[in-house]
């Protein structure tokens, strides 16, 4: 039964990848609608022909990964369970101590490592993509660097959800899921309290804004959208990337304006502006809040649906999955299995509601700067930074897309009047940003 099931799994898994390679490979989509074409929004008008060409190349392989890299993770976890691989993990983990804390702790060690090395080809593979394409400047030391940072960083995550987790099905094997919900709350507002303060300075280096100048236009339009902001940091992400990136980040008393070195090497004052005042609409209109409320609702659905499912497949599959009952910390491959095909299958909503918020925002940064010309500017240098895809495929757009795809970005923020020019990026502004 057991070896016919993973027959089964792989072939499907194949057939699966096989669909997914026609699909973004062959398909077709993508293409610019008549209308739009010739206008700011139109890739032709501020890309070369070498950075279109790229830039099909780079997204098409991109999305095709991420398609992929799912998928292959819901194999992993089966092929675990079906194997007695977690079930032998739960054996040394036992033997070596009667702490129950530190049995987790031995269990989710071995279980973190043996997926950190099964998935190490795919994320190697990721790198190095990004860096042949100029995408990624990080050495293969700092990629190691961040990647053995993200594993401890995870572990010790891991470990305080699943001690908590188990131990309340221990408590209440029909009730734990609910229970779990309402420590939920706390933990992912302190997450997101110390995140900017403990967990983000471990991978970058944050320091204040050395441009006083323009860290002073920064904090008026801050002041004028009642922002309690004192300082806007920069973080050096040169040394990583040649993606431009701002944001902001943190709650409460821990939240802080954020800025790419690389964003403030490569975008005018005015374009920088316009990028600061469309994050601060996330904080006026309060998308930071909603995140976290749709966040806890999906999360208490999730929870109730992952335990109506492990509980069935358990009752049903259990002798195949060498799992003997849910309290079993051998259960968790399971899990995880289980979560992430819910998150998978909850992305088109998540995305949907994300790309409307920023949508509001791009209209607010507009009404606060008066920019459209910077807008479109930075919309397009951003283009070029990220060799980005400006309009994907459907099922690209509805799964991975948190932004609006910026054919509909540059088209909405574009003076409508100058669309069928050339654009904002002029032929010379174009050559001095390529020359950077």
């Amino acid at each position: 039964m057991a070896k016919k099931m993973g027959i089964v799994a792989l072939l499907l898994f194949g057939v699966y990848v096989l669909c997914m390679y026609w699909y973004i490979f062959h398909s077709g989509g993508g293409t610019i609608p008549r209308a739009l074409q010739g206008t700011a929004a139109d890739p032709v008008m501020f890309m070369s022909e070498k950075e279109l060409y790229l830039s099909g190349e780079y997204s098409k392989i991109r999305n095709f990964l991420f398609f992929v890299a799912t998928p292959f993770e819901w194999l992993v976890y089966f092929m675990i369970l079906l194997m007695g691989v977690s079930r032998y993990f739960e054996k040394v983990a036992t033997s070596q101590t009667k702490w129950k804390l530190l049995q987790n702790a031995g269990y989710l060690f071995l279980l973190s490592l043996l997926l950190y090395v099964v998935q190490f080809p795919l994320d190697y593979y990721r790198y190095n993509i990004s860096k042949s394409y100029g995408i990624s400047t990080q050495v293969f030391s700092s990629w190691m660097r961040d990647g053995i940072i993200d594993f401890w960083v995870n572990f010790v995550m891991s470990l305080i959800v699943v001690s908590v987790i188990y131990w309340l099905i221990k408590k209440s094997a029909k009730r734990w899921w609910l229970y779990a919900w309402l420590l939920t709350i706390p933990f992912t507002i302190f997450v997101m309290f110390i995140q900017p303060v403990v967990i983000d300075p471990l991978y970058n280096d944050f320091y204040p804004l050395k441009n006083k100048e323009l860290e002073a236009k920064i904090l008026e339009i801050a002041a004028q959208a009642n922002i309690p902001a004192e300082h806007v940091y920069e973080v050096n992400m040169a040394a990583k990337t040649n993606a431009l990136n701002a944001y902001v980040t943190g709650i409460g008393s821990n939240s802080r304006i954020v800025l790419w070195d690389t964003t403030l090497n490569r975008l005018t004052d005015n374009e920088i502006l316009f990028i600061m005042a469309h994050e601060m609409a996330h904080y006026v209109e309060k998308h930071i809040y909603f995140g976290i409320a749709g966040y806890l609702l999906l999360t208490v659905l999730g929870l109730w649906l992952t335990a109506k499912c492990i509980r069935w497949v358990i009752r049903r599959y259990g002798h195949v999955l060498k799992i003997n009952k849910l309290g079993d910390i051998s259960s968790y491959p399971l899990f995880l299995l289980i979560t992430s095909v819910l998150l998978f299958a909850s992305n088109p909503l998540t995305n949907y509601v994300s790309r409307y918020q920023e949508t509001r925002a791009d209209q607010y940064a507009i009404a606060m700067t008066n920019d459209r010309e910077a807008a479109v500017t930075a919309f397009q240098k951003l283009t070029i930074s990220g060799l980005s895809e400006v309009n994907p495929q459907l099922l690209v757009k509805w799964f991975r897309y948190t932004h609006p795809a910026m054919l509909d970005r540059i088209y909405k923020v574009a003076d409508k009047e100058g669309q069928k020019q050339e654009g904002p990026l002029k032929e010379e502004q174009k050559k001095e940003y390529q020359k950077k």
